[in-house]
């Protein structure tokens, strides 16, 4: 019954701050977990890290106990022991292969055999299904640990908190034993995206579901150690905030199995620092059962994310990316009747090349060009010059914004895009709107698979510009389509 209380705690936070933030969705930048890659504190998530990204992490917490519950042969409080006042660290170093696994090593308890010895782990997660935009992503995974040695011939087993644990037996003669040397697990991740206006910056959010044996269930016969067990069942939340083009805070809640944990991780360029708030759960600990695991703590995280080959070196978080919808904009309906009526005592111009402009709406419009270089539109061939200012071609055009103008790349979902060639025309059935730049909208071809390797920028009606992914720039290019969507250049 309070594992059913603790798991809900953590899915009413979850459910309340989803509420507040709507239901658009995303995949944002994990932080780094204590002791396992890429996750949030302790609960594994269904992304993993992009392709040859590297993370190395260090964590700490303290423990002060007044006296120390000791165990049996039988699994049972034996009675006290000497208390505890120990800085407890973790060390990790996390890869991502070919986006599609995460593998590692992991660093606990490096002390010598009176204290259990070193005990080493590898972990790992391989993605199933990870949506492109939004949705629900599915992974598995395995983490490993060595069992600590206290060179008298027992069989001991590590523990959920990293530390080697003299009490944590393979075997008792009135319980079940631990058998948490090999977690395995299967976790669900729904990605949700928030508002962009209001009082938070861009928001993402995302909500954690998994099920596993080993350290996520071992240990419920001993009630030092399992009070708050949910059975392999774990929980977790996050909220992620786009602070600018290099930043982001992720605010997290879980429940781990045993311990609902709390915390937030800045990260800056790569550069990420965290603090904890563990096992908020024990905050009212049982008499009788003070230990480690019974016992509130506050913890520490740095860690360093690594893009070998990119500019700067250091990975900086995944933007906060917008991305529309297939059919994000219908045009209104054309009026019953639009006559334009022209009487400049002139005769009638002569009939021009016919041409179709695609706008930046998205929409494909016949007129025709003159040879002395006049657009004509209507019906009777009018000079669209004469129009204005009382008509104008619709639509938003970067042809005399000053990024366009000074040759500056752009920063979209992430990526840098840098101009290329010079402007031409495109046929509107070809491409497909994918976000906004500094109020101009974006255009990619309709074939195109994120991330985007190409996409294009309406100049003025009709006239749009190239712009490439640059080389070393986040994701892979070779992921993104590659065709070109540019017309017959005039």
């Amino acid at each position: 019954m309070r594992a059913r209380r603790h798991v809900a705690t953590v899915v009413l936070l979850w459910a309340g701050v989803s509420w507040a933030q709507g239901s658009a969705a995303q995949t944002p930048t994990m932080p780094s977990t204590l002791r396992y890659g890429s996750g949030l504190m302790d609960v594994p998530v269904s992304s993993v890290l992009p392709h040859m990204h590297l993370t190395g992490t260090l964590s700490a917490f303290r423990v002060q106990l007044g006296r120390r519950v000791q165990i049996d042969e039988t699994g049972q409080p034996a009675g006290w022991g000497p208390g505890r006042n120990d800085v407890l660290a973790d060390g990790s170093v996390a890869v991502g292969l070919f986006d599609r696994a995460e593998a590692g090593i992991t660093m606990q308890s490096l002390r010598g055999p009176d204290a259990g010895g070193d005990i080493w782990g590898l972990f790992g997660r391989l993605r199933l299904l990870e949506p492109a935009d939004q949705g629900v992503g599915l992974a598995v995974g395995g983490r490993y640990l060595t069992s600590p040695s206290y060179g008298d011939g027992r069989a001991y087993a590590p523990g959920r908190l990293g530390f080697a644990d003299e009490r944590l037996l393979k075997e008792y003669t009135a319980t079940q034993g631990m058998s948490s040397n090999l977690s395995l697990y299967a976790v669900a991740t729904a990605y949700l995206r928030g508002f962009d206006g209001g009082p938070l910056p861009p928001n993402d959010m995302t909500f954690s579901l998994g099920y596993g044996g080993g350290m996520f269930a071992s240990g419920a016969g001993l009630d030092f150690y399992s009070d708050g067990a949910a059975g392999g069942w774990f929980v977790g939340t996050s909220l992620h905030l786009g602070m600018g083009q290099r930043s982001q805070l992720t605010l997290m809640a879980e429940h781990n199995g045993f311990d609902v944990n709390v915390g937030a991780h800045f990260d800056w360029a790569g550069v990420r620092v965290g603090a904890q708030y563990l096992a908020t759960n024990h905050a009212w600990p049982v008499e009788g059962h003070e230990s480690e695991y019974m016992k509130p703590k506050l913890g520490l995280l740095a860690s360093v994310a690594v893009c070998p080959g990119k500019s700067g070196f250091r990975c900086r978080p995944r933007a906060m990316r917008r991305v529309e919808p297939d059919t994000i904009f219908i045009l209104p309906p054309p009026p019953d009747t639009v006559v334009v009526e022209v009487d400049s005592g002139q005769p009638a111009p002569t009939p021009g090349r016919p041409l179709s402009l695609c706008l930046s709406t998205g929409q494909n419009i016949a007129v025709s060009v003159t040879e002395a270089g006049d657009t004509l539109v209507g019906a009777r061939g009018v000079p669209i010059r004469e129009l204005r200012p009382a008509m104008v071609l619709a639509g938003t055009y970067a042809g005399e914004a000053f990024w366009y103008r000074d040759g500056q790349p752009l920063d979209f979902e992430g990526a840098t895009f840098e101009k290329s060639a010079d402007a031409f025309p495109v046929d509107c059935g070809q491409i497909l709107r994918v976000g906004v730049y500094e109020g101009v909208p974006v255009y990619s071809v309709i074939s195109a698979a994120r991330p985007l390797a190409v996409v294009f920028i309406p100049v003025r009606p009709g006239l749009w510009h190239r712009y490439e992914r640059r080389p070393g720039s986040r994701d892979a290019e070779d992921k993104g389509d590659t065709g070109d969507s540019r017309g017959t250049r005039r």
